[in-house]
C-alpha cells in the first residue's frame, strides 16, 4: 500500500530517505531551503520544492496534515530542526520523525512533538562496532535499547543436526526463532522438531545480551 511521505532537508540522509522511497514506489514530497539539493531529486521524487519550512505559511500550503509521516533532516541548523518540528505537528502532521545529532537535539525535539528521533551518525557507528565485535552476526535491527532481532550464522558442528527443542535457545539465551535459512530456501515459520544444519542463517528475537552469548558460544 502506498503512503505519502513529506521530507524536509535534503543533506545526505534525507537524499537517502527520499531515494529508498522512491524505489519503494511511494509517494514523496522532497524540500529544502537550497535549490542545488531539490534539482538533484526532480527526477527521483513524486513532488519537489523549494521552501523554507519555518515559514508556517509553507506548511499550510502543504497541506502538512494530509501526509501519512514528515521525516525532518535537518540536522545541521538546530533552530530551524526544532522549528520545523513545531510547526509540523501544529499544523496536524500525523506522524512527525525528526533526525538529530546529539542527545541535547534529540530531547529538544521530543519535547516540541517528534514522534520519533532518530541520530544516523551515532547509530551507524553503533552497527559498524556491533558487527566488527561479533564473529556470526550478520545483521541486526535493535528493537529497543534491551532487544534485538538478529540473523546469525550457525558455524559450531555440535549444535547441528538437532532440533530447535534439543538446542534450548530460549531457555539458554532467550532467543525465540522467527526464521530458517537454508541455502536459498527460507523456513518463516519453523517447528520445534525442525533441525538446524551447518551454515544455516538463524533469525532470532530476543535480548540483545542473549545474542551476544549466542555469538560467544559459536565462537569457541
Amino acid at each position: 500500500m502506498k503512503k505519502n511521505f513529506a521530507v524536509f532537508g535534503l543533506g545526505r540522509f534525507g537524499e537517502s530517505v527520499v531515494r529508498t522511497l522512491a524505489a519503494a514506489q511511494q509517494e514523496v514530497l522532497a524540500v529544502d531551503i537550497q535549490e542545488g539539493p531539490v534539482n538533484k531529486l526532480m527526477d527521483v521524487a513524486t513532488q519537489t520544492m523549494i521552501a523554507d519550512t519555518r515559514d508556517e505559511a509553507v506548511l499550510k500550503e502543504l497541506n502538512i496534515d494530509s501526509f501519512d509521516y514528515v521525516i525532518i533532516g535537518i540536522g545541521n541548523n538546530m533552530e530551524a530542526s526544532i522549528l520545523t518540528t513545531m510547526l509540523s505537528k501544529e499544523q496536524g502532521a500525523k506522524h512527525v520523525i525528526a533526525k538529530a545529532e546529539t542527545s541535547d537535539q534529540g530531547r529538544v525535539l521530543e519535547r516540541v512533538g517528534a514522534d520519533k528521533v532518530v541520530f544516523p551518525e551515532r547509530d551507524m557507528g553503533h552497527t559498524i562496532v556491533r558487527k566488527l565485535l561479533t564473529n556470526h552476526i550478520l545483521n541486526f535491527i535493535d528493537l529497543s535499547d534491551e532487544y534485538t532481532l538478529a540473523a546469525i550464522e550457525i558455524t559450531d558442528d555440535s549444535l547441528t543436526n538437532q532440533n530447535l527443542i534439543d538446542l534450548k535457545f530460549r531457555k539458554r539465551y532467550g532467543l525465540t526463532v522467527i526464521a530458517i535459512k537454508h541455502g536459498a530456501d527460507i523456513n518463516v515459520s519453523p517447528q520445534p522438531t525442525d533441525t538446524i544444519a551447518l551454515h544455516d542463517v538463524l533469525t532470532v528475537v530476543g535480548p540483545i545480551k542473549g545474542v551476544r552469548e549466542l555469538d560467544a558460544a559459536l565462537t569457541k
